[in-house]
C-alpha cells in the first residue's frame, strides 16, 4: 500500500508539504506542486475520505515527546523544552507534552488528532520510531539526528563539530594523549545519537591531529570521580580531557585538576550548569535553550507550509573558562 510518506519521498519533500499540495491550506510554490502531483499520479496514491478530514482539523497544540529515560540529564532536557515552550506560545501554539518512549504515545497523539504537528527527543542512532513518523501525515521535527532521517526534518547541536573543536583545543594546548569522558553506560548502550556523533568528531579530531585520545563512559554521579581516576591510573599519559557529563562534571573537574596540574580539562556543557565549576581550561557552549526554539521554529514553519532546512545544527562555540 502507497502511503503519504512513499509520496514525500518520491517528490523530496516532506510529509506535511505533500499534505499541504494536497489539501491547498497553504501556498507551495508551483515546481514543489508539480513534483508532488507527478508523484502522486505515478505512485497511483489515494488518501482515504476520512485521513483528509482529520488532515484538515487544527488544534493549535504541537506535541513534545521527551522521555525521561536512564542516565539523560533532567537539567538539559528541561532547558531544550523550555525552548520550545516559549517558541511555540509566542506563536499562539501549546505543547502537549509526551513522557512515553515508543511510537505509540506518538501515533496515538496523531490520529486522536490531539496535535497538528509532532516533535520528539532522546533519538537513537537507529530510532525504531522514525518508521512510524513516515507513515503518518502529521508534520513532525526530530530534537536529534539519526541515520536514516531523510524526508523528516531534524533539529540540533552538532556534536560531530564539537568532538571535533574540544580535540583541536586540547591539542593547541600541548596534549599528545586526551581523553573523552561522556554519557553514563546506559546511554551509550541505547546508541543514543548525540554520543555517537560527539565521539566520532572527537577520535576524528584527534586522528587530523596524529593525536592518541580514547572514549569513556562515566556516570552521572559522584562514582564519576572513581571512574575517571581509574581510567587516569591505567594510562598517566593523558593530560588534556574533554568532559560530557553535566551531572558528574562537578564531582570531577577540580579532583582532576587538583590531582595533576598538568592536566587540562574542558567542559562540553549549557553555560549555566558550568557556572561555579573550578577546575576548567575552557567550556563549548551546549544552547540547550536554543535548541529547543531552532526547533520549535523548524515545525511552525512546516504548519505553514513553508519550505525547511531538513538539518539544522547549531555551530558550537568555544566560551572560556567557568566563573567561581
Amino acid at each position: 500500500m502507497v502511503t503519504i510518506a512513499d509520496v514525500a519521498a518520491a517528490a523530496g519533500v516532506s510529509i506535511s508539504t505533500v499534505s499541504y499540495v494536497m489539501s491547498g491550506k497553504r501556498t507551495i510554490s508551483q515546481d514543489t506542486r508539480d513534483r508532488v502531483e507527478s508523484a502522486i499520479a505515478k505512485l497511483e496514491y489515494s488518501p482515504h475520505a476520512s485521513a483528509r478530514s482529520l488532515a484538515s482539523r487544527s488544534t493549535n497544540v504541537i506535541g513534545l515527546q521527551a522521555p525521561l529515560r536512564a542516565g539523560v540529564d533532567v537539567h538539559v532536557i528541561m532547558e531544550i523544552v523550555a525552548g520550545v515552550v516559549k517558541e511555540a506560545r509566542e506563536n499562539q501554539y501549546d505543547i502537549l507534552l509526551l513522557t512515553s518512549d515508543d511510537a505509540d504515545g506518538l501515533i496515538n497523539a496523531a490520529r486522536g488528532s490531539r496535535v497538528d504537528a509532532l516533535m520528539v527527543m532522546d533519538i537513537e542512532s537507529d530510532d525504531p520510531r522514525i518508521a512510524s513518523l513516515r507513515d503518518l501525515s502529521t508534520p513532525s521535527v526530530l530534537i536529534g539526528l539519526p541515520s536514516g532521517a531523510e524526508g523528516l526534518i531534524c533539529v540540533d547541536f552538532d556534536f560531530e563539530a564539537a568532538g571535533r573543536l574540544a580535540a583541536q583545543r586540547l591539542g593547541a594546548l600541548g596534549h599528545t594523549r586526551i581523553a573523552l569522558f561522556g554519557a553514563p553506560a546506559e546511554v551509550v548502550e541505547r546508541h543514543t545519537s548525540y554520543v555517537e556523533r560527539l565521539n566520532r568528531g572527537f577520535l576524528t579530531g584527534c586522528d587530523e591531529l596524529g593525536i592518541t585520545g580514547t572514549v569513556h563512559a562515566c556516570p552521572s554521579s559522584a562514582d564519576a570521580v572513581e571512574a575517571v581516576d581509574a581510567v587516569l591510573d591505567a594510562d598517566a599519559d593523558i593530560t588534556g580531557i574533554l568532559f560530557h557529563n553535566e551531572a558528574a562534571l562537578p564531582h570531577v573537574a577540580a579532583h582532576v585538576r587538583e590531582d595533576s596540574a598538568k592536566r587540562d580539562v574542558i567542559a562540553l556543557s549549557p553555560l549555566q550548569l558550568v557556572h561555579g565549576v573550578s577546575g576548567l581550561v575552557d567550556t563549548i557552549d551546549i544552547p540547550a535553550g536554543e535548541i529547543g526554539a531552532a526547533a520549535a521554529r523548524a515545525i511552525l514553519a512546516e504548519l505553514a507550509g513553508q519550505e525547511t532546512e531538513r538539518v539544522h545544527l547549531l555551530p558550537p562555540r568555544l566560551a572560556g573558562a567557568s566563573v567561581v
